[in-house]
Formats: structure tokens, sequence, C-alpha cells
């Protein structure tokens, strides 16, 4: 549907919508270029580069920047995607999917449009014959770091994907000003800086200050009668903010489709107070407007203080009510009926930060389109639908009531009666003992009255999903067990995927040449063909390509490293990567730990025949997280004197790259020979990280856990390396007294390591610098590194073992390239419109 005309007489919106992106089918490319066509595409294009860098840069080829390139090139090319927008068919889709996610982590999209409208080569040729280097303009695009890590990247591919098998979607997110921080260190200090990727304005992206709602915080709610018997509630909040859309499209592979990425910025009502100006007051008079653009200011503000749980909650509340009231407009302008909107629409809620969406959608339904509270519930809980990516505590929200109650009453009136109701049918069901209601409540009554934004968005949603089948399990068994055991039918399994257009086409096009060579350019189109390649994993000739092309990357990878930390590696050897966020339930200590003793058993046999090996770390700690702060330093400082030692020479190298980004995930992960997956088992949901490694060819060293189970199961035991405990053994190890104390009682070189690190030989300037980290680590160590540490190292040696027969190690490669088609995010998106969103793919 395009050139939607929206009601300009519905509540929260200032005038009709003018959007030229949105969700709908349209034909592989447009050809309306802004200059006359010639017939040449190479040629077009090139005057339309040439066009924009003049008409809206303002530069000539002579005084442009690299920056200036860029945002010319994206340009021309939005046009061909604007092209197919309006050549699509204009006709409203049955149903639409609406997927809302407070983290977008799209990074650049030059790439992404060039190949998935075939324009790869026309691009590099026209801007060749303008004297410029397609490479050097792709870099100069920003990232656009709307996301912390697998949550936001995950969010991109679906919405990828989506485009790419025909179903019709809009993302829902915020226009961040700053993203995710710029990382870098200061004498191995992580040191935090704005992320200034809007600085010179997003060329992909059209702005829509018609699409513009109103969003309410705080004020009070009164009662009136409207009939016999009926109350309506009427919230007057105390301060309002305009949600104002910006649209990015997202084209699908060959252009087939093109849907709409809408991200909301945030605006004052009044951007300066004239009165307080005029009268002297120059910052009281914006005072207003900064507090009302700090909602879109920065991702993840800290929530450490009051004021950024309050401000937490404000970005949440903030999208979601504006991503709904626009949903709900659109639906009733095509539809008329809002009752219909289960039939026509399926929201996806992406983790618990949208989990508002349950009593949001009830206020809408009830105050502004007059439903009873019977008809408005159906229609949220057969609309909504929640994704549920952790088993932590801590990431489960919850929000004090006190704090609702002041910021959202309405909302908290709507949650304590859909408790009531809750509850009450609990005891008509006979199941009225206390713990039971204390444990399927929405308020937790335990630590502080406090909302449980997990149990609210389960109650509220239609289908439950976990994001790998371990994940899944747990859900039923440990989080939502109670709540399954009323419910046994909507907890539902649908494992993440990844979009191989971004990371096998774009991120590693030597190796997808060689795959297209090899099978053919059916396999662009349909990964289920790379099975294929099994059949090659023997051949001397195809193995020798395939090695060749990593040995490209991991030089390339090479260079990246040196420019960024100064240290020089050897392309040759064991390149052994865990990039991540950092989290100690990930366990990059346990990967740093490792380390130390190998350094030590090198120190001690410095003529034994060690595997070369370069550890590569990369990831963010969040800036208010002490302890992973400190396993970075930990990491700097083991770097700098592994790396200083000559007894150790280039056998052992270690680097930490700064400011992990998707464009540096791209230059690593077609680099990478082994892949660090070491949760500790039954805590990482999924992971999607493995799932580019390996399909890039690396080979997954891990514990059983998220989908390195499924993984396994589908590349073979034999061409991975597990380890330690499963999720079984964890929660019975963890029950046992004193387990971290006699681990490392019973492992000799766990205890030499710790106590190196414990010693300040790390540290010399400050001895007791990682106390707390290895103090942890033996009197409590939650996330059982002690126990896994010994099976960790065997694992590492046998991947020494196995590096060292290098026509077996590119065997298992090979084997774990062919083997990861189902992990195709298009596979994860066909599951979740058949049996969640139950809407038809093309």
């Amino acid at each position: 549907m395009l050139n939607e005309v929206l009601s300009p007489s519905a509540a929260g919106v200032e005038k009709s919508d003018d959007t030229l992106v949105t969700a709908g089918k349209a034909p592989a490319r447009g050809v309306r270029p802004s200059v006359p066509s010639t017939g040449d595409a190479v040629v077009d294009l090139r005057e339309a580069i040439r066009a924009k860098l003049a008409y809206a840069i303002g530069r000539t080829p002579e005084t442009a920047r690299e920056r200036d390139w860029f945002a010319a090139t994206a340009l021309a090319l939005r046009d061909r995607i604007v092209d197919a927008c309006l050549a699509a068919e204009k006709q409203v889709p049955n149903k639409r999917v609406y997927y809302l996610s407070l983290e977008f982590l799209i990074g650049r999209l030059l790439s992404d449009a060039m190949n998935n409208l075939g324009l790869v080569e026309t691009t590099r040729k026209a801007l060749a014959e303008l004297g410029v280097d397609l490479g050097t303009v792709e870099g100069a695009e920003p990232d656009a770091a709307l996301g912390n890590g697998g949550l936001g990247r995950l969010a991109a591919c679906f919405m990828e994907s989506m485009a790419s098998i025909g179903i019709p979607a809009f993302g829902y997110g915020i226009r961040y000003d700053h993203g995710l921080f710029r990382q870098s260190f200061e004498d191995g200090w992580q040191r935090e800086a704005p992320e200034t990727w809007l600085s010179e304005g997003n060329p992909w992206e059209f702005a829509r200050p018609a699409a513009t709602y109103t969003i309410g915080f705080g004020g009070s709610v009164t009662m009136s009668m409207v009939s016999e018997g009926v109350i309506r509630r009427t919230w007057h909040p105390a301060e309002t903010v305009r949600a104002v859309a910006h649209d990015v499209p997202v084209v699908g592979w060959r252009g087939k489709t093109v849907n709409t990425l809408r991200l909301w910025k945030a605006e004052a009502e009044a951007p300066v107070d004239l009165g307080q100006f005029n009268g002297g007051d120059h910052v009281g008079a914006v005072a207003n407007r900064m507090r009302a653009e700090a909602i879109s200011r920065v991702l993840y503000p800290s929530d450490s203080s009051t004021a950024g749980q309050e401000l937490r909650l404000r970005q949440e509340y903030f999208f979601t009510s504006a991503s709904l009231q626009d949903l709900v407009l659109r639906h009733v302008a095509e539809r008329g009926d809002v009752r219909s909107l289960p039939d026509h629409a399926a929201i996806q809620l992406n983790d618990t930060h949208p989990a508002i969406a349950v009593p949001e959608l009830m206020r809408i339904l009830l105050e502004d389109h007059g439903l009873t509270w019977e008809d408005a519930w159906h229609v949220t809980t057969n609309t909504l639908n929640y994704t549920n990516h952790t088993l932590l505590p801590e990431a489960l929200e919850t929000w004090p009531v006190e704090l609702m109650e002041r910021l959202l009453p309405r909302h908290m009136q709507i949650i304590y009666l859909i408790n009531w109701m809750h509850l009450e049918q609990q005891g008509k069901s006979g199941k009225s003992d206390a713990a039971h209601l204390a444990s399927v409540s929405l308020i937790d009554e335990s630590h502080g009255r406090r909302v449980r934004m997990g149990h609210l968005a389960f109650h509220g949603s239609r289908r439950v999903n976990g994001v790998s089948a371990l994940h899944t399990e747990l859900m039923r068994e440990t989080v939502f067990a109670d709540l399954h055991a009323l419910e046994p039918e909507k907890i539902v399994n649908k494992t993440n995927g990844i979009t191989f257009r971004r990371w096998l086409h774009n991120a590693n096009p030597g190796l997808t040449k060689l795959a297209v060579e090899t099978l053919g350019e059916g396999v662009l189109d349909n990964p289920e063909l790379l099975k294929g390649l099994d059949a090659y994993a023997a051949d001397p000739a195809f193995v020798a390509r395939y090695a060749a092309v990593r040995r490209g990357r991991k030089e390339a990878l090479a260079e990246v490293i040196y420019d960024r930390t100064g240290v020089t590696v050897d392309p040759s050897a064991l390149f052994d990567v865990q990039i991540k966020r950092i989290h100690e339930y990930k366990r990059q200590l346990l990967n740093v730990v490792e380390t130390v003793a190998l350094y030590q058993a090198i120190k001690a046999e410095p003529h034994k025949d060690w595997t070369p090996r370069v550890k590569i770390f990369g990831g963010k700690a969040a800036p208010s997280y002490t302890q992973a702060k400190l396993i970075i330093k930990l990491a700097a400082d083991v770097a700098r004197a592994v790396n200083d030692d000559p007894d150790v020479a280039d056998r052992l190298k270690v680097v930490f790259l700064p400011n992990y980004s998707v464009s540096l995930a791209e230059a690593i992960i077609p680099a990478a020979d082994l892949s660090e997956q070491i949760s500790t088992a039954g805590m990482e949901a999924s992971g999607t990280g493995n799932m580019k490694l390996a399909l890039n060819g690396a080979l997954t060293v891990g514990t059983l856990d998220g989908a390195n189970i499924e993984i396994r199961d589908h590349v073979g035991a034999e061409n991975i390396f597990i380890f330690g405990l499963d999720a079984a053994g964890v929660r019975a190890r963890s029950a046992e007294p004193h387990y971290a104390r006699d681990a490392i009682w019973n492992s000799p070189r766990l205890a030499a390591a710790l106590d190196m690190i414990a010693s300040g030989r790390f540290s010399p300037e400050e001895p007791n610098r990682f106390r707390p980290l290895t103090d942890d680590l033996r009197h409590r160590d939650q996330y059982l590194l002690t126990c896994d540490f010994d099976d960790y190292w065997r694992a590492q040696r046998e991947i020494d073992a196995a590096w060292n027969d290098p026509r077996g190690w590119w065997k298992r490669a090979i084997h774990n390239t062919a083997r990861m088609a189902w992990f195709s995010s298009d596979r994860s998106m066909r599951e979740y419109a058949e049996e969640i969103w139950r809407v038809k793919t093309a």
C-alpha cells in the first residue's frame, strides 16, 4: 500500500501520513532514474550519483569527501528502491506483521541495498568511472549502532528476511541520536564516548513529520458514566511528547519486496518557552525540550539510578505507544472496524521492552475506540505475540509499582484489573493457595512491589516463543513454569537465524563466489543448496580454493588488527575468536584464564612444538558493569604481557579489537578459524554469532547451550568441539557446597593461573587489581567457570591437534559451511509466519 492516507481525526495524530515506503510487494527493480536513461545501467547510475553529488550534497567531484560520495551513492540507490515501491501493486495486503523492538542493529546499509538490488558490480563500475573506489565509499558509511548485540542484530536480520520472502511488515523502534557508545581503550580500560552516526544525517531515511503521535506521561485518571452501569476512565497526562516517524526502506532479496523500518524521534510539544527565554532564563526555556528529546537521545541509558530507570521506562512506552497508535490508525483506515485487527495484523514483541503494549493496546481500544473490556481483551490477546530472549532474572524486566503509577497511572489501573481477573480465575479453578497465586501474579510482592513485564507479556499474548530448543524447554521448566502449566500450548520454539545475504554474500564474497562457481547461481536464492559442498570436502582442488579464500580474509584482518592495536599477527596461525557483548555468563573470563594457563605452559616448555594461535576478542561492556569492564582490563593486561614476551614469540598473540560493531564483525567472521561459544550451559538463549561464524567455516568450541546444540546436530558432532557441563549438570553442580573451591583444588593448572592473576603479575603497578575476579571465582563462581575449566583446556588441546592436520581441519570447515542452511533467518521467518503470525509468504 503506497501513499497511504490515514484518518486525521484519530486520536494522537496530527495529519495524514504521506508514506512512500511501506510494506508491500514490488517488482525486481524500478526504472525511473532521476536523470534521463541511456539504457546503459552503469552510465545511468554514474550520472545519477553525479547528479546527487551536485544537487543533493552540493559538491563537485573535485571537492567531494569520501562521506559525500557515500551519501550521493546512497541517495541514487534509494531512488531505485523508491521506484520499486511506487511501481508496486497498490493493494492492501491481507495481513501485516508489526515487529516491535527497542533495538535494530542494522549497521551499514549500502552493501545490503546493492546486493539485494543486484547492483554491486554496476555500482562499482559507475563509481570507478568517477574515479572513486567502492570499498572506500562503503567504509565512509557510519554504523547505525541502534542495538547492543544479538537482540538488535536479530531484529535487523528478521526485517531483511521478511522482505526477502515476501511478508509485508513494519519494524518499529527508536531513532536514537546516539546508538551504542563508541568504545576506546585508555591503558586497557574501556572508555565510552557518544556514537555520532547522525552527525551528517542519514541518506537512507525519509522524515515523516505528518506521521506524528502524542505520547503522554504522568497526570491523573478521571471517571465518567457513559450509560447505565458503564463507566469510562479517561487519562489526562501531565506531560506530552511528540513521536515523529522516520522511515528506512528495507529492500528484500532481488528487490521483490520493500518493507519499512519506522523509527521514532522524540520532540517537545514546543521547542522553546518564549516567556522564559525573553525573561532571561535562556537555559530554563529549553528544559522541557531537553527532557522530551532525552527519550530518543541515547540507546540504553544507565538504569543504575532512579532517574535512569525512569528514562528507560519512558523510552519503552514512548516507542510502543507511537507504534500501536500508528498501526491501529492504519488498520482502521484500511478496514474500518478495529475489532478485525487480529485478522489483519500480527504484532511481535521482541523481548520484554515493548511488553507495555499489553495495557497500551487495551487503553487505545477502550478509550479511543470504545470497545468493551471483553472485546478489547480478545483483540489484544489475539494480536500480540512475545519472544523471550533470556532466562537471567536481571534481564527479565520488572518495574517498581510506584514508578509505574506515577509515570503511567492509567496503565497501572489496567494492569491491576488484568491481574485481578487472572487471579480470580485461578481461584475459580481451585488454585487459590498463596504460593501459586504469588508465582503467577503480574505483581511481584517479594522484593518491593514490582510489575513483572515478562508475566505481563506472557499473559497478554497469543503465542510466546523461545529462540532455541533448549531455551524454550528451560522457559517451560523455569521462569514461566507456573504460567506454562496454565496454558501449556502457548509456548512454542522458533530457533533464531541469520540472513545469509549479509553474513555470507556481503561479508564473504570470495566464499560466495566459490559456492556459486561450484554449485551454480541457485545457491544465492536457496541456502539449502549449500549442502552440495559436502561432496567437495575431500576434493583437493576445492579445498585449496576454500583455504585460499580464508587466507585472504585472514591477511585482511591482520591489517585491521595492526591498524587498530599495533599488534602484528601471523595469518598462518589459528585465529581463535570470541566476539560478543562482555558479560560474565558469556565467560570471556574463562577464555582469558585459559590464555594465562597456556602462557604458563609455553613459558615452562618454550621449545615444545606449540600450535601458533591468535586470540581475538571484541565486545563492549555496559558502562555501569564494573566486573565486565575489569575482565576487559585483564584481557588487555594479559595481551600486553604475552605479546611482549620473547619466550612466546608468535606462538601466542592476544588482541582486543576496540569498538566492536557490525562492520567490524564482517571483517572478523570470514577470517575466524575457531568460534568461541562458551557460555554457561542454560544461560545463552540462542546466540547468532555462533551461526555466522560456522556458516563461514569456523569450527565451534562450545558448551551445550543455546543454539550450539542444534548446530552440533546439523553439522555433526565430529565437526564441533563440545566441552563442559550441560544445563542439567550446571543445576546439579550449583547445588553442591564449595563446588568452586573443590574444582580449583583438583586442578593445579587452574589454581596456578588464578594465582598468577591474583599475584599482580599482569598488573605490577596495582597488584590487587584483579582480586575481585579471582576472589569471586574462588568463593562464588556463579557461572561455573572453575567447574568447566579442565574440560575446556582438554578441548583446546584437541583443537591444537586438529589444526595440525590441515586436510582434516578443512574438511570439517567445509562441512560447517555446507550444513548451516537451516539457520537462515528466512527459515525462522517462515516458521513464525506459519505457526505464530498466520500470514502467507511469497
